[in-house]
């Protein structure tokens, strides 16, 4: 095939076996073409300025630089680029992290071949690709009251196990006011109790351990 019909493609990931059969895997469809395997979120910034892709196929969570931090550099850098998520991270925070950055796509690796090789060509003609057990969860991000910036903080010093005393010396409030975030976000979580909260905060991607 004339190498002016390729699709270009990078990839993104941390796992050798990934990135190797994942390159395999896209380089039996005529027109794909594999210009470049990165392993970290650095190595992805450069060879996309190396190789000029069409379409970058990215991890969310990588070392070095973490993918919504890639898409939003190589977005300023590089305004038309195109970047798909391909994660394991299905967390409806996450997903509306990597989409506000200006990821064109968001899969998750389960999903199958023909939707990952249709996802691609979409994006490339410049749409927007999103599978539908990803777009339900955005769909229920929206429909959620949003944290406040402090309600965020008091809610990650929480997953890292600190009480009340410790929250407000930390972030220079009384315990009072820690005590009336802690309530909006177990409200707004519908989350039981502290713990419960934690959990909810670590299955949508609010918070990491």
């Amino acid at each position: 095939m004339d190498s002016r019909f390729f699709i270009r493609l990078l990839i993104a990931d941390d796992h050798p076996p990934m990135r190797e059969g994942l390159s395999a895997l896209l380089e039996k469809e005529k027109d794909f073409q594999v210009v470049g395997l990165a392993k970290n979120g650095v190595e992805a910034i450069a060879q996309f300025r190396e190789y000029q892709p069409d379409v970058l196929l990215m991890d969310l969570r990588m070392p070095e630089m973490e993918g919504v931090d890639v898409v939003n550099s190589l977005r300023s850098e590089f305004p038309n680029a195109r970047i798909i998520i391909f994660t394991t991270y299905d967390g409806d925070e996450d997903i509306y992290r990597a989409l506000r950055a200006g990821a064109y796509g968001y899969l998750l690796k389960d999903a199958p071949c023909q939707e990952l090789f249709t996802a691609i060509r979409k994006v490339h003609l410049g749409e927007k690709y999103v599978m539908s057990s990803v777009a339900q969860k955005l769909t229920q991000r929206f429909s959620e009251a949003e944290l406040t910036e402090r309600e965020l903080e008091v809610l990650l010093l929480m997953v890292q196990g600190k009480n009340n005393r410790k929250i407000s010396e930390q972030l220079c409030i009384v315990e009072g006011t820690v005590k009336f975030h802690v309530r909006n976000i177990l409200e707004k979580l519908g989350a039981s109790d502290r713990t419960h909260a934690v959990t909810i905060a670590l299955k949508r991607g609010l918070a990491r351990l």
